[in-house]
């Protein structure tokens, strides 16, 4: 596919000017799946801290504090890294995805001003920050739906496309929740580990429906698409992430099944199954979206910057990846496994 490509537009696959675009488009799909799965179980726990009792969300919120302040940078960087490499995209999707992106800031501001806040208020007003919090995680993973409701249809609008937004981002939140309740599965154990696995067992589901409207309405919506799922070799590698897509699925529904009749034992299957998903859902998104931002209109090559331009970013970014890498090493490597107190140090007399 690549070189056919690289023939359409005269260019020889060595060419900066080709093959920049596709790296920098690498870097922000490795962005947007970082931000949607490590951000994700914030999302989801902060989404669960509504239904779950008063006596459980403080214990949520502070399994949170080790990756709040490194959760909250990875939205901006892609929107920064989308700017600076995509800059004549950057009209065609903003102008069309305002409102929704005026929601989402709107949400994420709500989530940092609330956790901070929660730290610092007075023991009375702890729990209105807490479900400030919450609401503002449900805005978040809402919106998250919207937006891609709105990518998938291409920016139509009209009644159909506005219910099928709205039915998008229910299931964002359910499939937040479940990436927040596998999280919680994993990490903590008793009471709220059996809440976790009821509410895993109810939200996979709402997941499954979204991945799978999302996949219909994207081939039907855009013929173009559903041409490429139908094509030679392409048609293998749709059934085949297709495949791993159910497998997850089923995998996810008997593990969490199991566990509500027999044991809610700590396990780390759910949440790596959930991550599977995500993975697999995103990848199937990037690979009928390629080569094109906006669907039959803008390709990479259309909104990619000057050479120059990306080469600076570029240099940037070789400077930056690695600190990025050990920094994320260091500060998520704490994530997985069972949540151990911190012990209390020794005073000697």
């Amino acid at each position: 596919m690549i070189e056919v490509l690289a023939n359409a537009m005269g260019l020889a696959i060595t060419d900066p000017v080709f093959w920049m675009p596709l790296v920098f488009l690498g870097l922000f799909f490795v962005v947007v799946l970082a931000g949607t799965i490590l951000d994700g179980f914030d999302i989801g726990v902060g989404s669960l801290s509504l239904i779950a009792p008063a006596a459980l969300r403080p214990r949520m919120l502070s399994l949170l504090s080790p990756w709040r302040d490194a959760n909250e940078y990875w939205l901006f960087l892609g929107m920064v890294l989308f700017f600076c490499a995509f800059p004549y995209a950057w009209e065609a999707v903003m102008g069309s995805l305002y409102l929704p992106l005026c929601g989402l800031a709107l949400g994420v501001l709500l989530r940092s001003v609330s956790f901070e806040m929660r730290l610092r208020a007075p023991a009375e007003l702890q729990a209105k920050w807490q479900v400030a919090f919450g609401v503002g995680s449900v805005i978040t993973a809402f919106v998250h739906g919207v937006l891609l409701a709105k990518v998938v249809v291409s920016f139509n609008s009209g009644a159909g496309y506005f219910w099928f937004s709205i039915f998008m981002g229910l299931c964002s939140v359910a499939a937040y929740a479940l990436l927040g309740a596998s999280w919680l599965i994993m990490r903590e154990a008793g009471e709220l580990r059996a809440r976790a696995v009821r509410w895993g067992s109810v939200t996979v589901r709402w997941f499954a429906a979204g991945a799978i409207a999302a996949s219909v309405v994207l081939a039907l919506a855009n013929p173009g698409v559903l041409l490429k799922w139908s094509e030679g070799l392409q048609r293998v590698v749709v059934l085949v992430l297709w495949g791993a897509l159910l497998l997850c699925f089923i995998s996810l529904e008997m593990c969490l099944q199991r566990m509500i009749n027999s044991s809610y034992r700590t396990t780390a299957l759910p949440f790596m199954l959930t991550l599977l998903v995500f993975v697999a859902v995103m990848s199937g998104l990037a690979f009928s979206f390629f080569p094109f931002l906006v669907l039959d209109e803008i390709t990479i090559w259309d909104a990619a910057a000057s050479l120059p331009v990306m080469q600076i970013v570029g240099g940037v970014a070789v400077l930056i990846i690695p600190i990025m890498l050990l920094f994320n090493i260091w500060v998520y490597k704490g994530m997985f496994g069972l949540s151990k107190p911190p012990q209390p140090p020794e005073f000697r007399g």
